[in-house]
């Protein structure tokens, strides 16, 4: 302890002193008692450590409420945080992938609001399903017999396999053996599900053949995996959904599909990279169809099967399928989201993934223009430019597709890359943080997804 930390001590206000000081009644009215002695206390320790360790009194010594009121506000911020995404990534799996349409957005806060119908049959008065509404909904939009809904595509996978094969083997294309973020692998799935894998063919070719030898009086299924997030050229060959569903016709065994991003409208339609729809897969006779809700469908994270109403009614019977089932806010989402697709000549309009999918190359870069203008003044260390760029899908959707996007980017004048950390570091704490990547020696702020340029501004220029 330095010499003149003892007297430092004696100017360290009493908890008690504090309290009864007018500048505290609105944190005690706000926060309550038991919060702001806790808050107070954390901070009298500090304190105490600043003149132990360092000989000097805590800046906030002169203005005990504000500091209080600092760290009160910082531990109110929830956990998920709105932020700017300005990464040039659409369906960000680490910022919460799909934005939510006005539509879902209003269902939820009804259903979170008052009680609701989630497993209440309004004409019997008796219990109901909670999946039956939306499979109706589901059936009308895809064709299919009946539907199955639960928390994620991982789940939905797990839950077909694990109800009509556990026991036997299922037939899969070695090329389809993938793995997609968090390491989850389909040989992984299968031992959960208690399948036994049966890999056919090579990593680059398989045919129908392959398929044909591999079925045995064991054989459960044959399965289809959409390679959504990587894509293998050159010398390849696979059995499309369609082939296989009429072989497993004539073997009598069952064909299942995971189509990952499952889109369900043809993207070519926009002007977007064509990608495989459940309603293909269910007319090309495929027994089971998987897909997400939250990635080119555009709604809340849901795992989706679609097929055959005997299958369907197994997957519902299954134990785990309570385990997996999805909450009545994702299922309000998910129907709000549904019902934007019986209105298709709306659909990019106010459905936002796909509005965001579709915006106009010049347009972004009209919006860079009049961003730059309002900018570039407040960032005088930094040489602040519109330039062209790339975005991407995301998700493991359409992997090797691009969308031409435009990007304000900021180069440091003095060549030194430090500063563009500590940019990055600035605007991540912001109240509406801003979330961009640093590459080839700029910071470079992807507009694509930026629909609120007054917000923007706002913290931009805090």
């Amino acid at each position: 302890m330095k010499p003149d930390s003892r007297s430092l001590y004696r100017h360290l206000p009493a908890t008690d002193r504090l309290l009864r000081d007018a500048s505290f009644e609105p944190l005690l009215n706000r926060y309550g008692h038991t919060r702001v002695v806790s808050t107070l206390r954390t901070l009298q320790n500090d304190a105490r450590r600043a003149i132990g360790e360092e000989g000097i009194l805590p800046e906030w010594n002169d203005n005990w409420a504000q500091a209080v009121q600092a760290r009160l506000e910082q531990r109110q911020a929830g956990a998920l945080q709105p932020v700017f995404n300005l990464t040039g990534t659409v369906l960000h799996t680490n910022l919460g992938r799909a934005q939510q349409a006005e539509e879902a957005i209003d269902a939820v806060t009804q259903a979170m609001r008052s009680p609701v119908t989630l497993e209440y049959d309004l004409d019997g008065a008796g219990r109901g399903h909670r999946d039956r509404a939306l499979a109706e909904l589901l059936c009308q939009i895809t064709g299919a017999e009946d539907a199955c809904i639960v928390n994620n595509n991982a789940a939905a996978v797990l839950l077909m396999l694990a109800a009509t094969a556990a026991g036997k083997e299922v037939v899969v294309s070695r090329g389809e053996l993938v793995e997609i973020g968090g390491a989850f692998r389909i040989p992984d799935v299968m031992r959960q599900a208690g399948c036994v894998l049966h890999e056919v063919g090579a990593t680059n070719r398989t045919h129908a053949k392959d398929y044909r030898a591999a079925v045995n009086d064991n054989t459960a299924l044959l399965m289809k995996v959409h390679t959504s997030n990587y894509q293998v050229e050159g010398f390849t060959k696979a059995v499309d959904e369609a082939e296989l569903a009429a072989l497993g016709c004539e073997l009598n065994v069952p064909v299942i599909a995971d189509l990952g991003s499952g889109s369900l409208v043809d993207l070519s339609h926009y002007g977007l990279p064509k990608e495989p729809m459940p309603q293909e897969m269910i007319a090309a006779g495929v027994s089971l169809v998987s897909f997400s809700g939250d990635k080119l469908l555009g709604g809340p994270q849901a795992g989706i099967i679609v097929g055959k109403r005997d299958l369907i009614a197994q997957l519902q019977a299954h134990p785990l399928k309570r385990a997996l089932r999805a909450d009545k806010m994702t299922l309000a989402a998910l129907d709000a989201t549904l019902r934007l697709y019986l209105h298709p000549e709306k659909l990019a309009e106010r459905l936002p993934t796909l509005r965001l999918l579709t915006r106009d190359a010049d347009a972004i870069h009209a919006q860079g223009v009049r961003l730059q203008a309002q900018i570039a003044p407040h960032f005088a260390q930094f040489d602040v430019r519109v330039e062209p760029c790339q975005s991407q899908i995301g998700s493991g959707s359409l992997p090797v597709d691009r969308l031409p996007s435009a990007a304000l980017t900021f180069t440091p004048k003095d060549g030194r890359g430090s500063q563009l950390e500590a940019l990055s570091m600035r605007w991540r704490a912001l109240p509406a943080p801003v979330i961009g990547r640093i590459y080839d020696g700029r910071l470079w702020l992807d507009l694509r997804c930026l629909e609120d340029e007054q917000r923007f501004l706002e913290m931009l220029l805090k």
